[in-house]
């Protein structure tokens, strides 16, 4: 995007009434909006208390002014920043000023847009500024923080440039097919390939893990009537969200609640008891509770540990922890076992005992891992740029290892770099960066 493109302006704070509100302008027409507004020029990056003057020379508001000349600037173009007073009707007035004076209104992230396509920042670093901003979790903000700063960008292009090293290597092999020496098969070669495959082994392990900080994972508690699923669920988010009784059958719809497991968000979600019921409202709720466990990324099936019976819930796919409820009834100590294959936890979710070794399973069966160093906050496109690459970098080590096919071999080596050059942008569609930029929120 060229410095002579639409100047763009927005409220950059969140709107509402407030004590002091921001307008961002970004473009070619900023200077010319500055003389407009303020009669007078202002001097770069310093912060000016200046009266803001309407189109018939009255006052609008007060307050601070700071001018950022590109490319010094966020968007890398003219940049003026505007802090008054945050009152709704106030901003208004001096928005439609500044409409008034050449700009138009921003579209949703059109600054950070302009930040990425002037070379501000790459596109993983303008993804974490959402990022960073919708963060539940002081982990995930740190997270969101690393990915800003680079971090993220940084592992992939190291990658990039190992990958555009060995693929020379290659190339070169190729055009000295004559030669007695087989380049291809040298050893360095294939332990630089091995080298990259570690490293990607590594990056896609911190992007899960920033990846379950960002979106979270969805828990289903599930089970028969009166099992203690409601009592679970409150237990869980520290809340009286379920109706607890005695009576089989409380719960007839989905309840929701998020929470956070080491800072990792947590969508748990409450069911209908599952048994065979000739009531409508009740066997509602049970379709509404097989549909959310197909959608589950985790299943909590709970049964009364007094009663328990060999009821079982399979899944090819879903993660599945059963848990053996009312253990107080018992005098009977939480535990966790597995047997063929399945994970038993024992507890009470009336008294919270067990509720630790619960927690530290469900970590376990998504991965999670609260501990592990350098995580940057990532996306699913992220997983599956960095998926393709993997895909791509063992076929080429096939195709060097096994049939001695350069060509191949530097070809997949190729696609990989494509692959990875999707993280931060260097290769992405226009559609791609449509649908990124316009999920931000206006003014960033």
């Amino acid at each position: 995007m060229s410095l002579a493109s639409d100047t763009i302006a927005a409220l950059a704070t969140p709107p509402g009434r407030g004590g002091i509100a921001i307008v961002r302008v970004s473009g070619s027409a900023v200077k010319k909006i500055i003389r407009d507004l303020f009669a007078r020029d202002l001097p770069p990056r310093q912060a000016n208390y200046l009266p803001f003057i309407d189109a018939q020379g009255e006052l609008l508001d007060e307050g601070l002014a700071i001018f950022f000349p590109h490319p010094h600037s966020f968007t890398g173009e003219d940049v003026l920043e505007l802090q008054g007073h945050g009152s709704p009707i106030v901003v208004d007035l001096l928005l439609q000023r500044i409409l008034g004076l050449g700009a138009r209104l921003a579209r949703p992230g059109e600054f950070s847009e302009r930040a990425f396509l002037n070379d501000k920042m790459d596109l993983a670093q303008a993804e974490a500024i959402a990022d960073l901003i919708n963060a539940s979790s002081a982990q995930a903000a740190r997270s969101a923080l690393r990915s800003l700063q680079g971090e993220f960008s940084r592992e992939i292009n190291e990658l990039i440039e190992a990958l555009i090293q060995i693929r020379i290597y290659i190339e070169a092999a190729i055009d000295f097919t004559d030669e007695e020496i087989d380049f291809l098969s040298d050893a360095t070669l294939i332990a630089k390939l091995h080298v990259v495959l570690q490293s990607l082994v590594e990056i896609q392990a911190k992007a899960k893990q920033g990846n379950f900080l960002r979106e979270g994972i969805s828990i289903v508690i599930a089970g028969a009537p009166n099992a203690g699923k409601s009592s679970l669920l409150n237990y869980l988010s520290r809340q009286e969200i379920a109706i607890v009784t005695d009576i089989p059958g409380t719960t007839r719809d989905v309840l929701r609640h998020p929470i956070l497991i080491d800072g990792m968000p947590v969508h748990v979600i409450d069911t209908a008891g599952l048994r065979a019921s000739d009531d409508a409202v009740e066997q509602e709720g049970i379709r509404r509770a097989y549909r959310e466990m197909e959608n589950a990324d985790l299943i909590l099936f709970v049964a009364d540990a007094n009663t328990m019976t060999n009821e079982k819930y399979h899944h090819n796919t879903i993660p599945i922890i059963y848990v053996r409820n009312k253990i107080d009834l018992l005098t009977e100590a939480a535990g966790v076992n597995s047997k063929e294959g399945e994970t038993i936890v024992s507890l009470s979710a009336k008294s919270g005992e067990g509720i630790d070794l619960l927690l530290a399973q469900i970590k376990a069966k998504v991965g999670f891992h609260s501990e592990a160093d350098g995580i940057f906050l990532a996306r699913r496109r992220h997983l599956d740029a960095l998926s393709r690459a993997h895909i791509h970098v063992m076929a080429s080590l096939t195709q060097l290892t096994e049939y001695r096919a350069g060509e191949l071999a530097a070809e997949e080596l190729r696609l990989a770099q494509l692959a990875l050059s999707e993280i931060t942008g260097e290769f992405s569609s226009d559609d791609l960066l449509g649908r990124i930029f316009s999920s931000f929120c206006i003014g960033k």
